[in-house]
């Protein structure tokens, strides 16, 4: 059910609905609490479950997962693997295990509420974000940009699991265009906008003393909103020193066009999905034999009228959860709803670049390119922190993946993106990241929702989103 006009009744009853989400009764089985503060040495095994270890194979009914300290010491059938004395044993029979899914593209302190820009880059409202990643299952975080010098501090504290959150990598500020691209209001130290190819050098290598994870640019015009490009000189430039620098390059694209300069150029992923025609034989080849990675962000355009329109799910505790006050009381507002579906001709581009993105996510999955798993979530409220990325599941199915292949681009691929072998695969000897949910998401994606446990670096650190006050 949706509505295209500001629905009467819609105002009350979100309001409602959302303070009353906080007040439902927990409701996790009572076999499947525990795992979480486990002593030092203790060894958890969870047994019964349905295996889909992040390969993209067929789950394995009546798996058990073995856990001591961070790390899987055992995983496979339960009739082949030991139950060490003296463990710990939790009954998950007919739940779903998967890998902690793998956000390669968000932004962490940009946004608080209804509000984006600068100043959102505190530890409080980083931490927060961190913590709701995780509450959700999204365990791995690569913040794309936009942070400042708080973010090597608070990455130290948070990969090593104190306080409790998703495990955080970064591209430090990112380099965009003066007057130009990302049309946002950060602050001086959260972006470099050079104007030669000299400036351009400078902030590379200024960036690198830091060591980031990867490099993001900003070369197009934002559906033609912001007046110039990023030049070619500085472009060719930034990618050149980031690649002396020991550096990969990571590129917000919307243009055919654009990308496939970037792909010769050298740039290692191309951090959106191209909205603005059809993919063609060119671009695969390149990117296929470059190995250039490609993140689509599916729900990225879908943002901007989604939530006007209601959809069933937006009266879910598992979506509202995820909504600050202030955000809840934006999308009860008849006169925003009103607003957000009342430009006629953004909302057809809208609908398109949907529409595209989905049709090329297709094709080049087909075609065999790399293909990782992000949302741009954080880079704006309307991209919200740990929802996006199970939506982001959801419309990689509607595109026409399999739910596994789905959840193999969410996990393993994207963790292979990041260079981190020790995540995004369920084995013996890998990092002990899973989530545990009702249902089966290997035959509808929808039960990755459905989560009762989240386990990080061996530890229970959440039992669903009840756990979570926005």
């Amino acid at each position: 059910m949706s509505w295209s006009t500001p629905h009467a009744g819609w105002k009350s009853w979100w309001l409602v609905s959302f303070l009353g989400v906080f007040a439902c009764a927990r409701n996790v089985p009572e076999a499947v609490r525990g795992g979480e503060g486990a002593p030092e040495g203790a060894v958890v095994v969870l047994q019964g479950a349905r295996l889909i270890d992040g390969n993209g194979g067929p789950p394995l009914e009546d798996a058990t997962l073995v856990i001591e300290g961070e790390t899987l010491r055992a995983v496979g059938p339960s009739a082949e693997v030991t139950v060490p004395s003296g463990a710990q044993v939790l009954d998950v029979k007919g739940r779903s295990v998967f890998p902690g899914l793998v956000a390669d593209h968000s932004h962490l302190g940009v946004v608080d509420g209804t509000k984006s820009g600068s100043g959102h880059f505190t530890r409080e409202n980083v931490l927060r974000q961190a913590r709701q990643y995780e509450v959700y299952g999204v365990t791995t975080v690569m913040s794309l940009g936009f942070n400042t010098e708080l973010f090597p501090k608070l990455q130290e504290e948070l990969n090593a699991g104190a306080p409790k959150g998703a495990d955080i990598l970064g591209a430090d500020r990112g380099l965009g265009v003066p007057d130009g691209a990302p049309p946002v209001g950060v602050g001086a130290d959260q972006l470099y906008r050079p104007r030669t190819a000299e400036e351009a050098r400078a902030a590379v290598r200024e960036s690198a003393s830091r060591r980031p994870a990867l490099l993001k640019i900003w070369v197009d015009d934002f559906h033609h909103s912001v007046p110039v490009k990023m030049s070619p000189e500085v472009q060719a430039a930034i990618i050149d020193e980031a690649h002396q620098q020991g550096l990969r390059v990571a590129a917000h694209v919307y243009y055919l066009d654009d990308a496939k300069r970037l792909v010769r150029e050298g740039v290692e992923l191309l951090a959106h999905g191209i909205r603005d025609r059809p993919v063609d034989d060119e671009l695969v080849r390149e990117m296929k034999a470059r190995g250039t990675w490609y993140v689509p962000t599916l729900g990225l355009d879908e943002t901007f009228y989604i939530y006007a329109e209601a959809p069933e799910w937006m009266r879910t505790p598992f979506f509202q959860h995820a909504v600050q006050p202030a955000l809840a009381a934006q999308f009860a507002d008849p006169a925003w709803r009103a607003k957000a579906l009342g430009d006629a001709k953004a909302l057809a581009r809208n609908r398109a670049s949907v529409a595209m993105n989905l049709r090329n996510v297709k094709a080049l999955h087909d075609a065999g390119v790399s293909i990782g798993f992000g949302t741009d979530s954080g880079a704006n409220p309307l991209r919200i922190p740990g929802f996006a990325e199970h939506r982001e599941l959801e419309l990689m199915v509607q595109a026409g993946l399999t739910p596994l292949e789905a959840l193999r681009h969410a996990t393993r691929d994207a963790a292979a993106l990041l260079k981190l072998d020790d995540r995004g695969t369920l084995a013996a000897g890998k990092r002990a990241d899973f989530v545990l949910v009702e249902g089966n998401p290997a035959a509808d994606i929808l039960d990755t929702r459905r989560i009762v446990g989240v386990w990080h670096r061996g530890q229970r650190v959440s039992g669903g989103v009840e756990d979570l006050t926005p």
